[in-house]
């Protein structure tokens, strides 16, 4: 069936209601919209579904979150033992429909006969992963977009050990999903199947902050300079706002303010285009307040509160954003030496990082005996890791991150945590505060060390199906391209004709004769085709030079692809 007959289905079938045909006819002129409406189904990607909420098989509906959650109500009761009792968690963040994707899945999953575990408002991720494996569910489920512009929501799925599915078993799930042709055979709720959703308590909570707080390394300084350690934090309108303003007042951090106009859920998100802590654009209110207050830190976290950003003063008393690498590397050396000090770091210890993060964090774990392991991209992956060393317990895990700005230290969830991180973080500022340094003199001085480490990430936006179609020629250009005559290449990782032990995946990784590389991949959650470029040197203007020359000419070879 091509896209204009799916349209047309959706226009006429007695299952769609009144509003969906409404606002399906309203496109019938439009021709281009109806194919990137219907021209595919959304996908599972990195992190699970995602798209622009409004009518169609490629957009996020009720309809969609019906079939997806159908898709996993059928993968779980023929995989996961004891299913039905053991139900299904589910949270949400504050964007349009949210609530209303939530109690669709929940409503769906009871229809099948499966607990389904609901908050009764918006919650975390991380605390969504933590729920899972306290009530040892068989999968969980998060209705968000994360750091993507208002027009957009997702629906991420978790497995029994709280991280998201790996992509053997992903795939399955989809080929569940794309099983289901006719919406019509979806199971309806029905009243009588009610008592099969459960609003989980407070409880839950107060279980989570009670672990995130278990993980302070130095409450001692936190005593010490809690009071007047100045800490700015915005949940840049998202879930953040409640739990992080409890977890560091409780643990200390008295001097805590919140910028006002994006303290509050918001799902427009305060006129912040894009609320990615990332971004310079969407902390520019904390900025301002961290100017007035004089504040030693600025957190971010994104609505959903998996990721966190920060901002820090320069020599010059300036607020500079640290990139996700410079805060994934100051951690890794943090938790390192004070694991160290404590005398509790294991020869086996590990840190495990993402193929396209930068080798500053590993570097540093070299330096101090630690091992560094490589996954590809997706917080899944370093979650697998987890899992596999609690099982054969051959390593000891201390910290995973990706230069997205996503972290977890611990093991308490499976996937990337901003309640946790934002606690270290402001313990890890404190600390060396009373040393008499900033976080961005740490940087410096580490930089000094191990050398200057620059990266640089440019994403390009094709948006639709020419938009995926040209995404794929750029990337058959680097792949079946000889580019040796423009750039010193020394090793050509093609990820999707399979390396070592990695799954398969469409992801190219070019390392140079001087160390720097280059990789290229498309996101799995936007219309995007992402490139990545790191570099060091013993100097900064000369990492400065190689990074641009390298971004020049990937970037130009790029431009040349109809």
């Amino acid at each position: 069936m091509n896209y204009i007959e799916t349209y047309k289905k959706w226009c006429e079938s007695e299952y769609f209601d009144k509003e969906t045909k409404e606002e399906l006819i309203k496109i019938k002129d439009d021709e281009k919209e109806i194919e990137d409406r219907f021209y595919k189904d959304l996908e599972f990607g990195t992190a699970g579904l995602r798209g622009i909420i409004s009518y169609g098989t490629n957009r996020m509906n009720k309809y969609t979150v019906r079939r997806a959650t159908f898709g996993l109500a059928k993968y779980i009761l023929e995989n996961i033992e004891n299913a039905k009792d053991r139900g299904v968690v589910i949270a949400h963040d504050n964007r349009h429909k949210s609530r209303e994707f939530c109690i669709e899945t929940a409503k769906t999953l009871a229809a099948c006969d499966i607990k389904a575990y609901i908050f009764e408002d918006l919650r975390t991720t991380p605390e969504l992963s933590f729920a899972v494996r306290n009530l040892k569910s068989a999968a969980g489920v998060v209705i968000t977009a994360s750091h993507n512009p208002s027009e957009y929501n997702g629906y991420k799925v978790y497995g029994p050990d709280g991280a998201q599915f790996m992509p053997k078993y992903a795939d399955m799930i989809t080929d569940k999903v794309n099983s289901i042709e006719d919406f019509s055979i979806i199971p309806e709720f029905t009243e009588e199947k009610a008592d099969l959703i459960e609003v989980l308590s407070e409880k839950y909570d107060r279980d989570f902050i009670e672990t995130i707080k278990n993980g302070v390394i130095r409450q001692d300084i936190i005593d010490k300079v809690g009071n007047d350690f100045k800490i700015i934090y915005t949940p840049l309108c998202g879930t953040g706002s409640r739990v992080i303003q409890n977890v560091l007042r409780e643990v200390g951090f008295k001097n805590v303010d919140v910028v006002p106009e994006e303290e509050k859920p918001d799902p427009n998100f305060a006129g912040i285009k894009y609320p990615n802590p990332e971004e310079k654009q969407a902390l520019n209110r904390g900025i301002e307040l961290a100017k007035k207050k004089g504040a030693n830190l600025l957190i971010a976290t994104d609505p959903d509160c998996d990721r966190v950003g920060i901002a820090v003063k320069d020599i010059n008393g300036e607020y500079q954003l640290l990139t996700g690498n410079q805060i994934g590397g100051l951690l890794t050396q943090y938790i390192i030496e004070s694991k160290k000090e404590k005398g509790n770091l294991k020869d086996n210890s590990v840190i495990i990082k993402s193929i396209v993060t930068s080798e500053f964090g590993a570097d540093i774990a070299k330096e101090n005996n630690v091992e560094t392991i490589n996954v590809l991209t997706g917080f899944k992956f370093i979650g697998d890791k987890i899992k596999l060393f609690e099982e054969n317990k051959e390593k000891e895990y201390i910290f995973g991150y990706e230069e997205s700005y996503g972290y977890l230290p611990g093991t308490h969830v499976r996937d990337k945590d901003g309640v946790s991180t934002s606690l270290l973080i402001a313990e890890m500022a404190a600390y060396y505060e009373t040393k008499g340094m900033s976080l961005y003199e740490v940087l410096q001085d580490t930089y000094k060390k191990y050398g200057y480490y620059l990266e640089e990430n440019v994403s390009i936006t094709l948006k639709g199906k020419d938009g995926l179609e040209k995404i794929q020629r750029i990337i058959n250009k680097f792949r079946n391209g000889d580019f040796s005559k423009e750039i010193d290449i020394k090793e050509v990782l093609d990820f999707e004709k399979g390396v070592n032990e990695y799954p398969k995946a469409n992801v190219l990784k070019y390392i140079l004769n001087d160390g720097s590389w280059f990789a290229i991949r498309p996101s799995g959650t936007e219309p995007k085709l992402k490139f990545y470029f790191a570099v060091s040197d013993t100097e900064k203007e000369k990492a400065v030079k190689k990074l641009n020359s390298i971004k020049e000419i990937i970037l130009s070879i790029q431009e040349s692809v109809e």
